[in-house]
């Protein structure tokens, strides 16, 4: 690399960094020390050496970037101003209301593909990408830049390790070690080494590097894919890089100049400091885009009345039957596939199917990385299991992902495997995240249809699946509309609406038929979608029965179908009396646990019969 080539690279790093810095001080907040660090690294990539069309940050074969130090994201504003995407006046809006140039990225804006700056969880979204790359026969690379803080974080070595046993030879980690943490110095500080040695135990290239020096930097990207591992660089660099009175300092994170700190900061940058505007950025190669065949119809359904069949089950076979229809499916699961029946897709498209193993945070991430990539991702494990992944899965609300998680093994109807395996606050888990849809299915053909239905929604949707068998209730040609609820017994005279979903819904109708025998009927509602709730069909029922509903669930009574129930009819005066599991369960026979909490029938016909 000769020297006028590197020149310009020094220039446009100075020039990003007085964009950070008038940018923050501009916002009054933003963490301009920390986008100084990273300074030399943005420009290297993004002016000598990424393939990516500028104008369009979308286009299916550029490298992809993701910023998962997100606190840094007037850097990556920055960079794209200088490569003419974003008018360089806009950056000096950041952080104020109305303007997507937001204090972490968001894909309000095109070329941030998740949201970031939840630490931790950028690697496992490249991972997603990086597999999508493969899948698609695409020859983009995918750069993660991290900070060395975050690598505290346990998300970060489960994706390195998926990455490392997939040989992800497209995927490039680059940690800007700048050795101090928002509160204190990071626990290596500036001892590169202990990096490394992490990264090679799962199985990646390393190389560090001074990440201040554009041409090592050059020099080490140029062995990007050239063998079969993914690789990771560990860029030693400093805090406030650039400025004399920030570098290296304590007690600049997160810390925006004041005006006439900001003038100084500036005064010795701009000497050296060059637009990007009008430097050459290698072109992508022009491959086809993929195009999967994708569907809104799918083969049909056969299944018989009263046939014995697990709803797990049944999405194992609603999976595979959808990836016939749909090329954009891909499957991802926690090593319980035997368990959550996605085994039956991993069989039949095995291509398509990537095992996570027991790391369920980076499965969501790498579901959120195949989302980008114009897939379809269904992940499944043990519903209680995602609980350990939900700050991805919050993130993927915000992301405004379109993934789709499966949750198997709920409640106490799961029996002896005890109270650490039992799902009992994923309901309220999964209705809390922004913009998600919550479905429960009772029978083999609502589980089916409802797959379908999470299929062609876009956003995160979650499916609680049951482990016993239950019989089919429902005919094949039903459907299930998201919001809908199912009315299955009714009458003229009803005391009662009694509303659950899932194992309960069968208690439910046992109940209805003992009060029916003692000279009491009672509405029974399938609520088979939690969230959006089926209000119309509730409400609907409940004002025939004196606005009283009992509502059943194998779930705790904080969060889950009593408190959706409430929380929608509150406003109509309807009466709600909640059965629920109260307090920690323990090993039994499914038919013990129901019965103790009192969510069988005959806890059902008690309760009923109090009212």
């Amino acid at each position: 690399m000769i020297e006028t080539d590197i020149e310009p690279l020094k220039g446009i790093a100075n020039q990003l960094r007085i964009h950070s810095i008038q940018a923050t001080t501009a916002a009054g907040s933003g963490h301009p020390t920390s986008c100084c660090s990273a300074a030399d690294i943005a420009a290297t990539l993004f002016f000598g050496h990424m393939k990516y069309d500028a104008k369009n940050p979308k286009f299916h074969n550029n490298d992809r970037f993701i910023l998962s130090k997100g606190h840094a994201a007037p850097l990556l504003y920055a960079a794209w101003a200088e490569n003419g995407f974003v008018p360089v006046e806009e950056l000096l809006k950041l952080r104020q209301f109305g303007s997507d140039l937001e204090g972490h990225p968001t894909p309000r804006l095109a070329f941030a593909d998740v949201a970031t700056g939840s630490l931790g969880q950028g690697l496992g979204v490249g991972v997603g990408m990086a597999l999508a790359a493969r899948l698609d026969r695409l020859d983009y690379n995918t750069y993660v830049l991290l900070g060395d803080g975050e690598m505290a974080e346990g998300a970060v070595w489960e994706a390195a390790s998926l990455a490392g046993i997939n040989k992800l030879s497209n995927l490039i980690a680059i940690v800007d070690a700048n050795r101090l943490g928002q509160s204190e110095a990071t626990a290596f500080g500036h001892h590169v080494e202990v990096y490394r040695d992490r990264f090679e135990s799962f199985g990646w290239r390393v190389e560090d590097v001074d990440g201040h020096d554009i041409e090592e930097l050059l020099e080490v990207l140029s062995g990007v894919g050239l063998d079969d591992k993914p690789l990771a660089i560990i860029a030693k660099t400093y805090k406030g890089a650039g400025v004399s009175f920030l570098q290296d300092k304590e007690g600049w994170h997160g810390k925006p100049l004041s005006k006439e700190e900001a003038v100084r900061a500036v005064a010795e940058l701009q000497p050296v400091a060059k637009s990007g505007l009008g430097i050459s950025i290698p072109k992508p190669n022009p491959l086809p885009a993929p195009t999967p065949r994708s569907a809104t119809t799918y083969p049909p359904i056969q299944y018989t009345l009263g046939q014995q069949v697990a709803t797990r089950e049944a999405y194992g076979s609603a999976l595979a039957r959808l990836g016939e229809a749909d090329e954009r499916i891909v499957a991802i699961d926690g090593d319980t596939k035997n368990s959550t029946f996605a085994e039956k897709f991993f069989k039949q498209f095995p291509a398509r199917s990537t095992e996570g193993y027991i790391a369920e945070q980076n499965m969501v991430a790498v579901a959120m990385g195949f989302a980008t990539r114009g897939k379809l991702p269904f992940a499944s494990t043990f519903a209680t299991f995602f609980t350990r992944g939900f700050d991805h899965i919050r993130v993927a609300g915000i992301s405004q992902s379109n993934i789709k998680l499966v949750g198997s093994h709920v409640g106490v109807s799961i029996g002896e495997d005890g109270p650490s395996q039992m799902a009992l606050e994923d309901l309220a888990m999964m209705r809390a995240v922004v913009g998600s849809t919550v479905v429960y299915p009772s029978d083999a053909v609502s589980t089916e249809k409802l797959l379908e239905q999470m299929a062609g929604h876009q956003g995160v949707c979650f499916m609680r699946t049951s482990r016993p068998k239950t019989p089919v209730i429902y005919s094949n040609e039903e459907t299930f509309p998201l919001g809908g609820a199912k009315v299955l017994r009714q009458a003229s005279g009803d005391k009662v609406t009694i509303v659950s979903a899932g194992v309960t819904l069968f208690e439910a109708l046992k109940a209805a038929d003992l009060l029916k025998a003692q000279g009491i009927t009672v509405t029974v509602i399938d609520a088979y979608s939690i969230k959006p709730l089926g209000s119309r069909e509730i409400l609907a029922a409940a004002q025939k029965t004196q606005n009283t509903v009992v509502t059943v669930e194998d779930h705790y009574s904080e969060g889950g179908l009593g408190d959706a129930v409430a929380g929608e009819l509150s406003h109509a005066g309807i009466r709600v009396h909640k059965l629920a599991v109260h307090g920690i369960p323990r090993s039994g026979k499914a038919e013990e646990l129901l019965a103790h909490f009192g969510i069988d029938a005959a806890g059902i016909v008690k309760k009923v019969k109090s009212i």
